[in-house]
């Protein structure tokens, strides 16, 4: 569950796609099936008031991506923090699935990554409480930058969501955790 990178924003394949396709390469015996719950424009709070539409699914697995709308429509990072909380003991509490947190991507402007990066921090800090796995996205495509890939080459004109490239990169950083 998550926001406009989880539901794939103005692509024709996003992040869930290609790792679909990736897991089926890799595991071809087994039956995946994913079921993209994220909306545009969704904070973590608006997830936690739809939890409930993944709960009743009863998945095996469940990530939780949120943070960019967070942190740029006045949420502080502590009420982000409680919220991605919440989110976690619903699922566990009402579920046996296993969580995976992500982390979004880097944007353009070094001051908005700076606070996008302070709602990641948070993010770890859930992880690290909760002990649940974390795929660190946006370390995933700072790597690929400083390998020489451009941000710009990533991203849409926005500065914020993906390209294609840039939604097959957030795959490849959760295929590692996995």
């Amino acid at each position: 569950m998550g926001d406009s990178l989880t539901y794939g924003w103005l692509v024709s394949k996003g992040y869930l796609d290609y790792l679909g396709e990736m897991l089926n390469e890799k595991y071809p015996d087994i039956k995946i099936s994913i079921k993209n719950h994220g909306v545009p424009g969704d904070t973590a709070g608006d997830g936690l008031r739809r939890i409930n539409r993944v709960t009743e699914e009863k998945p095996d697995l469940c990530f939780i991506q949120f943070a960019l709308n967070d942190a740029f429509t006045g949420m502080t990072p502590e009420m982000f923090k409680s919220n991605i909380e919440k989110i976690i003991r619903k699922i566990q509490s009402a579920t046996s699935a296993e969580i995976l947190l992500l982390t979004s991507v880097p944007v353009s402007s070094s001051y908005e990554n700076s606070i996008a990066e302070s709602f990641y921090d948070r993010i770890a800090e859930c992880g690290e409480e909760f002990n649940i796995p974390v795929a660190k996205v946006h370390e995933y495509w700072k790597k690929k930058i400083r390998e020489g890939i451009s941000h710009a080459s990533l991203v849409q004109g926005d500065g914020v969501h993906p390209v294609e490239k840039g939604y097959k990169f957030m795959a490849e950083a959760i295929l590692e955790i996995l």
